[in-house]
Formats: structure tokens, sequence, C-alpha cells
């Protein structure tokens, strides 16, 4: 992509912030609650990082003007090297507004093995990175992050900047054992780590703009049909820097229970493609598909989706529920439909069947190309 114009002022002009301190640190800052412009860009390339399978047998393929070209048998200059797949998300994106790019890495997948195996096999330069964003707080989703940094820190702006959903990413988690009322550890997002490192948190609990480029949608209503499948509990409070800040909290949420995860600080990352409409990667989407593309029309004011992309968690769902939560994303009319990660090859089966000319499959490595 063509190189941009003072790559590294952008982010003094990209979004509305109220700079401030959060429960002591003073490497948060709160976007404000103010409307968003929300840009429009010529062209987006997503990079797929790391997914949770590779398929060397894929053969390129355009379906609705959205170009899918595959990383073929993943592996580099060296054959004993080789694309690296596990439970996760990362997505390299680059997008164009005439000469001006921008680069954000939107998660990070399980761990950093893997996805510094696969940013040397894939060529991506993780320099040109402008900004980064968090989907949730789960760890499949930041595992890498610390170890990204510790790579590459030193190579990126100064005043690097990580935009997570809200104050809920930092809490701790646990899943279910499988012995009633036992749980495992399932780790939690250290921002000491992201101080020490000098990267700011940006908590975009309303709609937030990234890099110029790119919005995120806040907090997603929820208003459709969907719920919220079983996945994580969650354990809120601040012990020693680690944790997240009680006083975001009512009493009753911190009597020290460990709750069912409703996911309120999940958020959606959205670029609107000229001419094109909306692409909304929705991560996980455990709070719904439907209702983060709905989130994303009402911020932005565009009703035409272009493309859902991402991880929409319904590998769990029962075949009814699924078969609605589908019939729903159709009444979206979406140009393409790109399943990830913890959608479920369930998911795919069906929205073939309902949608059989509007989805593509992506793999690990692959490159999808929206635009012109």
């Amino acid at each position: 992509m063509a190189g941009s114009v003072d790559r590294r002022g952008f982010l003094k002009g990209s979004a509305a912030l109220a700079t401030g301190v959060v429960a002591g640190f003073s490497c948060v800052e709160v976007a404000a609650a103010a409307p968003i412009e929300v840009p429009t860009v010529d062209k987006l390339a997503l990079r797929v990082l790391i997914d949770s399978a590779h398929d060397q047998f894929l053969k390129p393929s355009t379906l609705q003007g959205v170009s899918h070209q595959p990383p073929g048998s993943g592996r580099g200059s060296d054959y004993r090297k080789v694309l690296h797949n596990q439970w996760g998300l990362s997505l390299f994106a680059e997008s164009q507004r005439a000469d001006e790019g921008r680069t954000i890495l939107l998660d990070f997948g399980y761990s950093p093995d893997a996805l510094l195996n696969n940013i040397e096999i894939l060529k991506v330069d993780p320099t040109r990175v402008d900004a980064l964003v968090v989907s949730h707080g789960h760890h499949d989703h930041y595992g890498g992050l610390t170890g990204f940094l510790d790579r590459y820190r030193n190579s990126l702006a100064p005043d690097l900047k990580l935009y997570a959903g809200g104050e809920d990413n930092f809490c701790h988690r646990v899943s279910p054992s499988g012995v009633q009322g036992q749980f495992t550890d399932f780790g939690q997002l250290d921002r000491r780590e992201l101080a020490a490192q000098r990267v700011t948190t940006v908590l975009c609990e309303a709609p937030t703009v990234i890099a110029g480029h790119a919005f995120t949608t806040g907090q997603i209503k929820r208003s459709s049909i969907e719920r919220i499948l079983p996945n994580t509990f969650v354990e809120r409070g601040l012990k020693d820097g680690l944790g997240c800040d009680a006083t975001h909290y009512s009493p009753a949420e911190l009597q020290g229970k460990i709750i069912p995860d409703e996911h309120v600080h999940e958020h959606a990352t959205c670029f609107n493609i000229r001419g094109k409409g909306l692409v909304v990667i929705s991560s996980c989407g455990h709070v719904g598909i439907v209702n983060s593309v709905r989130q994303a029309q009402d911020v932005s004011g565009v009703e035409k989706v272009h493309a859902i992309v991402g991880g929409f968690h319904l590998g769990p769902a029962p075949k009814d529920y699924l078969t609605q939560v589908v019939a729903e994303i159709k009444k979206l009319n979406p140009d393409v439909v790109i399943p990830m990660h913890c959608s479920g090859l369930n998911f795919a089966l069906e929205a073939q069947a309902q949608m059989p000319d509007h989805v593509i499959v992506p793999t690990t490595g692959s490159r999808l190309t929206f635009g012109a």
C-alpha cells in the first residue's frame, strides 16, 4: 500500500479523547461521549495473522467484489517453518484513502510465539502499525500482545495507543472446569505491563475513531433475538494494580462473587468503504453479531453493510437458534459474510445454505481486500 503523510501525527486528531487518570493509572484515556465523524476509506486489506485453521488447498477467489487470496502452503522461504494455527484471532488491517495509509493490529491471538512466527512468514511489516485494538478481555485475543510489544515496541510510534472496549477488559476471568462450582484460571489483561511498555490505553465505551480511518462501535446495545452463549465467568475488583477498577461497578457486583460474563466491554471495529458500505469486524461477537452490525449502522449512519467479518461465537449454538440467527444476518443484506475463529463449522454450513453466494471462509494467512 502507498505510504502515508505524517504517519505518526494522526493520533492527535483521530478521536475526541478525554485524557484523565483512571484508577490511579496515568496511562489511560477515556474516549469522549460526543458523536464522531465516521471516516471513509477507499480500500481495506485484512491479513489473517492468526485463526484456528489453515487450508493450503484453498484457491484465490472474488465474491461480491471482495478478493480472497489464501496463503498456499503457509511456508516461508524456509521450508522448516510453517504458519501456526491456534484458538484465537489476530488481524492486520491496512487501509488506504488517496495516498494516505494506516495500519491497525486488531487482536493478538493466544500466544506470542504464534503471532511472531506468522508475522515473519507472512512478511507483514509490524513497524507500520499506527494503533492497536483489543476486542475484549479473553486471553485468546490478547495473549500475544506483550510478546509483540517486547519484540517491536522500540520500532513503533512513541505515542502508541491500545483501544479497548472498556474497563471490563482488565477483569479476571475463569472458565468452568467441568466440575460443578469449580473454575480454571483464564487470566487477565495486565495494564501494568502496558504502562511499562509506554502504551496508553484508551477506554472506548463510546464510539471512537481510530487512526483517522476506522471506528469502534462503543458499547453494543442488545436489541436482537441473540443471547450470550455459555463461556467465561468474571471476577471484578483491583488488587496490587491487577484487575478492573472497582469504582466502575455497583456494590452488588463487588461481593467477591464469580458471575457469568456479560461482555459489557466488547466492541467491534469497523471501516466505511467508499461506494461499498460498512465492513464490521466482530472478533468474537459474544453480545451478538446482529447487535454488533446494528450498532455500527447506528453509530455511522451508514445502512449498507458490505461485509461482516470475524468470530461470531456460534460454534456452540443449538441448531434452531443458529438457523434463526443466520436468518437475521441475511436480513441485514451483507454483500459477504466472512466467518473466522469461534464462528463454527456449523455456522459456515448454515450461512452457505441460506446465503449461498455470499460466504467466504478464509484461513490463517488469508488476505481479504475490500474496495477498488
